[in-house]
């Protein structure tokens, strides 16, 4: 997906429903699209605020004006990768809200990560697990519990209006990385078919624009997903053996500054094909079993 016409709509409280604003942070790049977007849920004096967004002092004066007079009733991450977790501390100490939602995560990525490390810094007051609520005088907000972009991933139902909150899980710009040793393909695939499952009527991702056929979007991920593993395996039955022999002839017109983040997901559909047995890695080589 291209990236759109600037000027965008930075730092700007923009309205998408009653109970939902949009705030765009100014970190764009290859891997945020036009940057992390931030939610504010809730019409009236009571709001939570969903991905908070970098640890940069840019962001958080629109977000503090946005917010205006309202009381944070909770600081919610999807997940604690460096653009979208980090600012929540600040926001802690300029409104005195608490962190609830997901998990504290911190380890390495194996090999070269090109995506955004984790925050180490993340100290969240209430862990969610799937199926819990929190809730304003107007919205109820539920974590649903998306592992596989992170272990640690939640995506966040507005119970009021039908829209889903989807943090990096499901975007409309692009398909997730997903990166071992935390990124995993088949708690991915299990979380989007759980999406599918649902009835959500739009999503909210934090990366590019909303999603208003969500159920159609995830089936084409799936099958996007699905014909990935039908290349891997059909270069293996050809002779590639390394990752690196596979992404130049599978994201041929991806940027090549991308290949990095493609490996690190060609790898995980390997560990996934080797979970099932359905191919080897033994001196440094992936083959089909059998």
């Amino acid at each position: 997906m291209m990236f759109p016409e600037q000027p965008w709509p930075t730092g700007l409280a923009d309205r998408l429903e009653p109970l939902v604003r949009r705030v765009l942070a100014p970190n764009p790049s290859p891997f945020t699209f036009t940057g992390t977007e931030t939610y504010l849920v809730g019409g009236g004096d009571v709001v939570a605020v969903l991905d908070p967004g970098p640890d940069d002092p840019a962001p958080l004066a629109p977000l503090l004006a946005a917010i205006g007079a309202a009381r944070v009733a909770a600081l919610c991450c999807t997940h604690t990768h460096r653009d979208h977790s980090p600012a929540a501390a600040p926001l802690r100490e300029a409104t005195g809200a608490p962190v609830i939602g997901c998990a504290p995560l911190v380890l390495e990525a194996i090999g070269p990560r090109a995506d955004a490390p984790f925050d180490k810094t993340y100290t969240p007051d209430r862990v969610l697990q799937d199926g819990e609520s929190l809730s304003g005088p107007d919205w109820t907000l539920t974590a649903v519990a998306t592992p596989g972009r992170t272990s640690n991933h939640l995506c966040y139902a507005l119970e009021e209006s039908g829209a889903l909150f989807t943090g990096d899980h499901v975007m409309g710009w692009s398909t997730s990385v997903v990166a071992p040793p935390d990124g995993d393909m088949a708690a991915y695939m299990a979380s989007l078919d759980k999406l599918h499952a649902r009835q959500d009527r739009v999503y909210y991702p934090a990366h590019g624009p909303q999603i208003d056929k969500p159920q159609q979007l995830v089936r084409g991920m799936i099958g996007h997903r699905r014909q990935r593993e039908r290349q891997i395996l059909k270069l293996l039955d050809s002779g590639a053996a390394m990752i690196e022999e596979m992404v130049p002839q599978m994201y041929k017109g991806v940027d090549q500054q991308l290949w990095p983040a493609a490996g690190q997901s060609v790898l995980a559909h390997l560990i996934e094909l080797q979970q099932r047995g359905v191919v080897i890695h033994a001196e440094a080589r992936w083959t089909i079993l059998g």
